[in-house]
């Protein structure tokens, strides 16, 4: 990034509060203003773009925390701030907070979201994202790799060191989130990979999912998803076969 002199054509998020050895969930304002500061000096950069609240500690006052995204968006350390593991209700309390007080606002929000994973974000966050304009970054977008194809049956799961963590979605309703998305990829000629994030990218407030890749050839297939424009007939049959309860 220094080399090439492109920070400002960057985003750079990161985020604060999770467990470490170190410490356990603090969303502290102590902790916040030390954080922050590390953050900067890790990524070699005087300001970061979006800064999560990543875990809530789920005991430290909401104006305190908010006060102290205050100081450091009023320092230029961080631009805006968004939330990830949050309860709905903090959720919507920060905002109540922050309005009353002058604080800043979350602007995005990163939730556990994908096909087989809908019912607590479409009944619980969906309804936040629309009333305070929240841009959505589904974490854990293809179901930890599940929605990728490759775990079929149980002899799959020791394919990668997430195996065991699919194992929950080997069943009637995932094998046929499967069939269907190999249907409309065959259609499309696409991966199945590519249409499960389509789908994901259909969804309102949704600015992109966060997914991983291991080898440039899973990078393009990720890059692919963007180009895909799924009709009305794939919406409803992945609507009906993934279900939201």
């Amino acid at each position: 990034m220094r080399a090439k002199g492109n920070r400002k054509e960057l985003i750079i998020a990161t985020k604060v509060g999770s467990q470490t050895k170190e410490h356990g969930y603090d969303i502290s304002k102590k902790h916040i203003l030390k954080s922050v500061d590390e953050s900067l000096n890790r990524l070699q950069t005087d300001y970061i773009d979006l800064y999560y609240t990543h875990f809530d500690d789920n005991h430290t006052p909401l104006e305190e925390t908010l006060s102290a995204y205050d100081q450091i968006v009023k320092a230029g350390k961080v631009r805006y701030i968004a939330a990830s593991n949050i309860s709905p209700q903090r959720l919507e309390e920060s905002f109540q907070i922050a309005e009353a007080n002058g604080f800043p606002k979350y602007v995005a929000l990163q939730p556990h979201y994908n096909l087989m994973e809908r019912k607590e974000y479409e009944s619980a966050y969906l309804p936040l994202a629309e009333k305070f304009n929240l841009t959505v970054f589904p974490y854990w977008a293809l179901a930890s790799g599940f929605l990728t194809g490759k775990y079929r049956s149980a002899d799959d799961l020791g394919k990668s060191v997430r195996g065991e963590g699919v194992k929950k979605y080997l069943n009637e309703k995932g094998l046929a989130v499967l069939d269907t998305l190999d249907q409309i990829s065959q259609q499309h000629h696409i991966t199945p990979t590519a249409t499960a994030l389509a789908w994901l990218l259909a969804q309102p407030h949704i600015g992109a999912p966060i997914v991983s890749a291991t080898s440039e050839e899973q990078l393009q297939t990720l890059f692919s998803a963007t180009g895909v424009s799924l009709n009305e007939e794939d919406l409803s049959l992945l609507e009906k076969v993934s279900g939201s309860v």
